[in-house]
């Protein structure tokens, strides 16, 4: 296993658009130990393989209190969500250290397939359809600072490439 480097917003390649995954093979269980891996490290709770610069439909996700939990969702699609909303502070591995709010819908339905090659059904609702819901986002090219205003925005977009030109100079 190794850690990987997550790619941070206003990357540009935050916002390529990931393509099925083709079979769940040795690669692909590999990527999931990998992903799994960096998500800990970074201690996040959901990690999408556009942030590690894997443009294939792949998500992991751990929202338990133990880390112990991981769910891993190959080619995910939601075939239900909950016409009732709600707003919550999201946070992103991709934009450290920021968090605002964001509105989704309560509960969704997600049927994908797993780690093991197996398709399966998820219902999820509170913090796990938030997460599913960002992480799926990511797929589509999404982080979710899209969500916000042009001016916050753009504030954090101004913030991040600082941090990284200071880091940079170090």
């Amino acid at each position: 296993m190794a850690l990987l480097p997550i790619l941070t917003y206003p990357d540009p390649r935050l916002h390529t658009v990931a393509k099925p995954v083709q079979a769940v093979d040795a690669r692909i269980r590999a990527l999931i130990a990998d992903m799994l891996e960096t998500m800990y490290d970074a201690n996040g709770i959901g990690l999408a393989a556009t942030q590690v610069d894997v443009h294939e439909r792949l998500i992991v996700i751990d929202v338990s209190e133990e880390r112990n939990q991981p769910l891993v969702l190959v080619n995910p699609e939601i075939t239900w969500a909950s016409a009732e909303k709600q707003v919550g502070d999201e946070g992103c591995l991709s934009v450290p250290g920021i968090y605002d709010g964001v509105e989704r819908s309560r509960a969704v339905r997600v049927r994908a397939i797993d780690g093991e090659g197996q398709s399966r059904e998820v219902e999820a609702e509170g913090l796990l359809a938030v997460c599913i819901q960002h992480e799926m986002d990511h797929l589509l090219g999404k982080v979710f600072v899209e969500y916000l205003s042009p001016l916050k925005r753009n504030r954090i977009k101004t913030k991040m490439l600082k941090a990284r030109r200071d880091t940079e100079r170090v």
